[in-house]
């Protein structure tokens, strides 16, 4: 189905498989330190809870995309969810041993490798030329969206049944979509074929070299912003001295702010301006946070970072996801365009958390994150730099 005008419960259905597939991956840092303290969890096996989420993917994203071009989406969806709910079971039926709860999360990983494509592919296929731009941002904003969605059920789930209510409700939003996945279907309201694009910017070794070089980018914002947004809450409760449910407060607010930056950059790009320049100067944000942290440290300075750490976390992925579609021309990406993205993005999801947890661990100070991740961000902007060289002034405009 090429949408010659919008089929909005197409992307309506398939942006929240992607928002559902974040919640799940983002319940667990506001729950992280309450975790920690009651069972005692190794940091390092911690940060892998996170990362492991990104091995599933980094494994599977470029065979699954592969998949989901040959065979189509509704099969591979429901799988995705059957595991997400075989896999939150298994962590709320033995808490207490870290090895086995990895082992869940990476069911649910599984899972998540699926929905991550599935949901951008179908929010693609079901949109018009001109709103691409803002289906690129409201993409964007699968994981802020999920971040927030775990953040405003934590501080109930605390103060109430605890902890495993965060895991009950993604158990519930599982069948709630396998029930509306096979609606959709049973009523042939939104189509489960992948699309391929018809034509493209440039050579097909072009754009897959484009594609390789925004994996890159997205391998290294992804890396920073995991760990940064995977250990804030701790951070914010050792250092700042904060309780968990106003660490969860502060976590929230480059949350938010990066998801409202989405969506305006989204209708930025829907606008005309070249995608290259806005990519460079989302990335220099990330990396000027970082080095600047011995300065900004807590108080107005810190809220300020939080803050301008939010607006290049929103404009670095809005932008990397438009990408596909951008090359795409006039026909729609394919699954394995984004599967080539999201395996540059699954790499430094993997390594992001773990690295930091590892460098705490060998140090005991987080003051060790500004030298490694700002010297990562900084060789990010390098290549975002030529990527937007390559790019050249590529953009959507009005009139697509």
């Amino acid at each position: 189905m090429t949408a010659s005008r919008s089929t909005w419960t197409g992307i309506a259905f398939g942006l929240c498989l992607a928002y559902y597939a974040a919640y799940q991956q983002f319940k667990l840092p506001p729950a992280l330190p309450l975790l920690l303290e009651t069972y005692g969890y190794d940091r390092a096996l911690a940060g892998g809870f996170m990362s492991i989420y990104a091995a599933a993917g980094l494994l599977l994203s470029l065979p699954l995309a592969r998949v989901l071009d040959r065979i189509g989406i509704l099969g591979p969806v429901l799988t995705a969810l059957v595991l997400m709910v075989i896999g939150s079971t298994v962590n709320l039926m033995a808490p207490e041993n870290g090895w086995i709860v990895l082992a869940g999360r990476g069911l649910e990983g599984i899972g998540f490798a699926v929905l991550a494509i599935a949901g951008p592919v179908l929010a693609n296929a079901n949109a018009t030329a001109r709103q691409l731009p803002i289906v690129a941002g409201l993409t964007a904003s699968w994981i802020p969206i999920g971040q927030l969605g775990a953040t405003a059920a934590a501080p109930a789930a605390f103060a109430g049944p605890g902890w495993q209510a965060l895991w009950w409700l993604g158990i519930a939003g599982a069948v709630v979509l396998a029930l509306w996945t096979t609606t959709l279907h049973s009523r042939r309201t939104v189509s489960f074929t992948s699309q391929r694009a018809a034509d493209g910017q440039g050579s097909a070794g072009q754009r897959r070299g484009s594609l390789i070089l925004a994996a890159g980018a997205f391998m290294i914002f992804s890396g920073q912003y995991y760990a940064y947004m995977t250990w804030l809450p701790q951070y914010l409760v050792e250092v700042h001295g904060l309780s968990p449910s106003l660490a969860v407060l502060g976590y929230t607010v480059p949350v938010a702010t990066l998801f409202a930056t989405n969506l305006v950059f989204g209708m930025i790009l829907r606008a005309g301006i070249p995608l290259g320049p806005l990519l460079v100067v989302g990335m220099a944000s990330q990396a000027a946070v970082w080095w600047l942290i011995p300065v900004t440290g807590g108080g107005v300075g810190g809220a300020i970072s939080l803050v301008v750490y939010g607006i290049g976390a929103g404009v670095v992925p809005t932008c990397l996801f438009a990408i596909p579609s951008l090359l795409a021309g006039s026909g729609r990406p394919p699954a394995s365009a984004f599967g080539i993205i999201m395996t540059g993005r699954n790499l430094g999801v993997l390594v992001g958390p773990v690295l930091l947890a590892l460098a705490f661990k060998s140090s005991g100070t987080w003051d060790v994150a500004t030298p490694i991740f700002g010297t990562a961000t900084t060789f990010g902007l390098g290549v975002c730099i030529w990527l937007a060289v390559v790019l050249g002034g590529a953009r959507y405009g009005t009139s697509r």
